[in-house]
């Protein structure tokens, strides 16, 4: 508790704008080391300290204390194109608390995260991110349609949290570094092929995270299309989810003179791959079999769409069987484990039964 009161005060002061200097002097601190003390979590801070602080800082003794939230730390990545700030910053404070939820109930190892990490900075060529994926595939055997066995090498290999969630419009998905954990979020009402390469794309930014340290929000437009860091995570997660050599065998297979013949074949390999017809046609310009020209007019196909029953189940069956065994161990209540997550009680008990889980409580 200690710890996590020193955090929050450290987050809460730095929200309001002051030094140290001038929240010790508001506390009536002979010195700003007391105040780095408690924000280090070296001092306890007394109860009448905290008092003063909660009214010094407009902050409820909840934000110093509740587990079950993520206020001063933790760093999201959003891949997004949405522009309601409001609405971004609910969907936000939602998820962290879903994080912390998980956290505070998983057991050490299932938060403990590989220090798996890939050695690209800014400076790193296209070409560089391209072998970079391409020894990733083979290093977590991910063999010839990668995004098959993505998700479970990313919850396996790397010890990541992959969550499916319901996020507002224009919200793809997110990486997520925590103490402990690192997450990555997926709207799962977005078609198969983009939910792949989001996957991947959050991928990269976690395994660069301390040397291409993502931007809290990155739009999904043509001005951050400019960005280093997104040009990269583009050409890594094209070349993980759309492996040289099966392209390359599958390409001697390609019609060349009709062209509905053409169009079907490329639509129907892009469904093999889990990946959109452009994210594929954009791949062989890569691989220097096409002109840039020809895939312009591939943003206006009629991709094949996933039946409504094919989308991922809210969250995951990890996430819902920590949850399970928190519950049925008492440590956290139904109807706060329920109000976490934003469902009531009924809609609550549905979600296990999505995941074929027993409801861990009564109703």
């Amino acid at each position: 508790m200690q710890s996590l009161i020193g955090k929050r005060l450290k987050a809460a002061r730095a929200q309001a704008g002051l030094t140290q200097a001038q929240l010790s002097s508001r506390l009536g601190f002979n010195d700003r080391q007391t105040l780095g003390a408690i924000e280090s979590g070296k001092r306890k801070v007394s109860a009448d300290e905290l008092l003063l602080v909660m009214q010094t800082l407009n902050r409820d003794l909840e934000y110093f204390t509740d587990p079950f939230r993520l206020d001063g730390e933790g760093s999201f990545s959003w891949r997004t194109s949405a522009e309601s700030v409001e609405l971004f910053d609910e969907f936000e404070s939602w998820a962290g608390r879903c994080l912390a939820l998980y956290r505070n109930l998983a057991t050490q190892e299932d938060v403990w995260t590989y220090p798996l990490r890939l050695s690209l900075t800014t400076k790193s060529s296209y070409e560089d991110a391209h072998r970079a994926a391409e020894w990733l595939v083979n290093e977590w055997e991910l063999g010839d349609i990668p995004a098959i066995k993505l998700e479970e090498a990313v919850s396996e290999r790397l010890r990541a949290l992959v969550l499916y969630t319901d996020p507002p419009e224009g919200i793809s998905g997110a990486a997520v570094k925590l103490s402990g954990l690192s997450a990555i979020l997926i709207n799962r009402n977005e078609p198969v092929g983009r939910r792949s390469f989001d996957l991947a794309h959050e991928l990269f930014h976690l395994l660069t995270w301390d040397t291409i340290k993502p931007d809290h929000s990155e739009y999904r437009d043509e001005s951050n299309k400019k960005k280093r860091s997104e040009q990269l995570a583009n050409c890594f997660a094209s070349a993980l989810l759309m492996p040289e050599g099966i392209l390359s065998t599958w390409w001697e297979q390609a019609p060349d003179s009709n062209e509905t013949e053409w169009r079907s074949w490329v639509l129907e390999s892009a469904n093999k791959l889990h990946v959109t017809a452009p994210a594929l046609l954009w791949r062989f310009v890569q691989l220097g079999k096409l002109e840039k020209n020809t895939v312009v007019e591939s943003e206006y196909w009629n991709a094949i769409h996933e039946a409504e029953g094919d989308r991922p189940r809210r969250f995951s069956l990890d996430f819902m069987k920590t949850l399970s065994q928190g519950l049925e161990e008492g440590r956290i209540s139904v109807r706060r484990a329920a109000a976490l997550v934003d469902l009531a009680i009924d809609d609550f008990a549905n979600l296990f039964r999505e995941h074929s889980l027993e409801v861990p409580f009564d109703i």
